[in-house]
């Protein structure tokens, strides 16, 4: 069981804790002076993050009015670039040091604690010489430019007037510009020791090569550009400038990436931990602190996982043996009906189209038995996508696009359909409630649209509060709102769900702190919990490079559960007042998270 008393917020932010209050999305009142002043400290800090990215601008619907320029660029990314992030990390956690708590409301009391935290983890990450903030490297099968920047352009690039298709033609040449940054800063980490693994270096290039050789008119991000013009009547052969600046500019950029990685490739080695990196352990102690808000080492996550995997394996086991399913370990019989054809979709165009038609319409049955256990409901809408089929290698299974501020564009989930294979029908509906509803897009669309928070904590994001939310509400869905009812396969998919983030503890602890090889931590993934191979190898491939991330989502989901079981302990317990101060906060450290549940 996890000790709560090692659940952390910082040193230097512990002392706040006891004194956390519950908050209540009620109208803010008058700011008092020391509440004004750290109001301007942090919101100046989330003017500078918006003006220094520009696509965070786009996403949160902020690149309008005296903001309108940086709807033609992008976020600068070179050695200099990061060199100045660094140094910014520093000062900023030297300022909010400054501040006292003395005086301030309970309201700023909350966010005083969640941005020591965060300015802490950055301060130290800056200490890191190479990578991009907890990550250690700067692009790879699943990050970088080439990954994201096409998918950016394609789906949330605004495109209403000719400015908005000016802007559009002025960040491909920007797109352009960025991949030669990146490059620039893959060859000064080379020079550190610090190179992608063989196998994901082979991804990458392949990944790379498959956007370079694509033609213009057929990239996802073009086509977006001509229709939506089209459908704005917007004059202008905008399709042919998209396309001139992609084969002059954004193709040899291309070509001078994959040269950078061919240069390195017969070095790389097949080493897949962050051990082997310089100052390795402390990068991967780091990367853990950040994503899952605790002070626990590799090695007791390590054997926390294992105590969970195997308590939910003997769930898994009773329920398939009350299925007349017996023979065989739990990885074995869960791996079966994963084979099983009865529960795939035909791996073809059209029964991919009607997979993610099933999908919007499982969320559309879900909606209005939402009021029984939430007061609050998102008001944005969430769509479900494929995956752009030219990332796929090295997508993840699934993720979530967040809806803008103003409401003008969406929420998207996005499943990757590389395979349909890896998606057995029993298991697709709770990764939808994960993503969408009531997890990923329910949670961060009632935060961002929490008017009584300001915007800098309405936008925040901790990934173990977000990703233990998101497994949390995997749970209300199956026993709160009983979507499994008379259907034990879609159960045993549920608590495959749960199994399969406790192995994520173990394996990435056993990548990074054990020095387990890739094909020992693909095997471990597949005999605990039956995951497909070709998913399994790229979870692991993904963990590999995301490192630490991956022990956010079960350790978050089980300091919520604990705190909802304290919570029922209680006398008068009301489920939907327990989720309201749960999520009307924001996004917090799981240490914040409990000083507010408990006060």
């Amino acid at each position: 069981m996890i000790d709560r008393r090692r659940l952390m917020l910082s040193s230097a932010g512990l002392g706040l804790m006891a004194a956390l209050p519950a908050v209540a999305q009620t109208p803010a009142p008058a700011m008092s002076g020391a509440d004004a002043r750290l109001d301007a400290m942090l919101t100046r800090w989330f003017e500078e993050n918006v003006d220094l990215s520009p696509e965070y601008a786009t996403n949160l619907g902020l690149d309008r009015g005296e903001r309108a320029a940086l709807s033609g660029k992008l976020r600068q990314v070179g050695l200099a670039d990061a060199e100045a992030d660094r140094v910014r990390a520093r000062a900023r956690w030297a300022e909010i040091q400054t501040v006292s708590d003395e005086g301030l409301s309970d309201q700023a009391k909350v966010s005083l604690a969640v941005y020591r935290f965060t300015a802490e983890g950055a301060a130290r990450a800056a200490d890191i010489p190479y990578g991009g903030g907890i990550g250690p490297y700067v692009v790879t099968q699943r990050s970088g430019a080439y990954f994201s920047v096409p998918d950016f352009m394609a789906n949330q690039h605004r495109l209403e007037t000719e400015a908005d298709a000016e802007a559009f033609i002025s960040r491909l040449s920007a797109f352009a510009r960025m991949l030669d940054q990146e490059s620039e800063r893959i060859t000064a980490d080379a020079a550190l020791g610090v190179m992608l693994p063989s196998f994901l270096m082979d991804k990458t290039l392949t990944q790379l090569r498959t956007l370079r050789d694509t033609p213009a008119y057929d990239m996802a991000m073009i086509q977006a550009l001509i229709r939506k013009t089209d459908e704005r009547n917007l004059t202008g052969d905008w399709g042919a400038q998209a396309a001139e600046v992609v084969e002059t500019e954004i193709k040899p950029a291309l070509t001078r990436q994959i040269g950078v990685f061919e240069a390195q490739r017969p070095g790389a080695t097949s080493d897949a931990g962050a051990w082997k990196l310089p100052q390795g352990d402390k990068a991967y102690a780091l990367a853990l602190r950040a994503f899952t808000t605790t002070d626990y080492d590799a090695g007791t996550i390590h054997d926390i996982g294992l105590e969970q995997v195997a308590a939910i394996q003997a769930e898994i086991d009773t329920t398939l043996k009350g299925m007349g399913m017996s023979e065989g370990s739990v990885g074995e019989r869960i791996k079966a009906l994963s084979e099983d054809p009865q529960h795939l979709w035909p791996n073809t165009d059209e029964a991919k189209v009607e997979l993610i038609g099933s999908l919007n319409r499982q969320m559309e049955a879900l909606e209005p038995l939402l009021p029984r256990v939430f007061n609050t409901l998102p008001g944005a809408r969430v769509e479900i996508r494929r995956v752009p089929p030219s990332i796929e290698l090295g997508a993840p299974g699934g993720y979530y696009q967040a809806a803008s501020l103003d409401g003008t564009r969406p929420g998207a989930y996005y499943i990757n359909l590389s395979n349909t294979a890896n998606w057995p029908k029993w298991g697709l509906p709770t990764l939808t409630y994960h993503e969408a509803i009531p997890g990923h897009h329910f949670q961060i669309t009632v935060a961002r649209e929490a008017g009584s928070l300001p915007i800098y904590r309405r936008v925040a994001g901790n990934s173990a509060f977000n990703e233990g939310w998101a497994l949390y509400a995997e749970r209300v869905a199956a026993d709160d709102l009983d979507v499994y009812a008379g259907n034990p396969l879609g159960r045993v998919g549920y608590l495959q769900s749960y199994l399969f983030r406790a192995v994520r503890l173990v394996v990435d602890t056993g990548l990074h702190h054990k020095r387990w090889s890739r094909d020992q931590a693909i095997r471990y993934m597949i005999e605990a919990c039956g995951e497909p191979p070709e998913s399994a190898e790229k979870e692991i491939d993904r963990y590999c490079v995301s490192i630490g991330q991956a022990c956010s989502y079960k350790l978050g989901q089980t300091v919520i559960a604990r705190l909802r079981a304290e919570a029922e302990a209680r006398p008068g317990f009301d489920l939907k007042v327990f989720h309201d101060r749960v999520l009307l906060n924001g996004s917090v450290p799981l240490a914040v998270l409990e000083g507010l549940m408990r006060s």
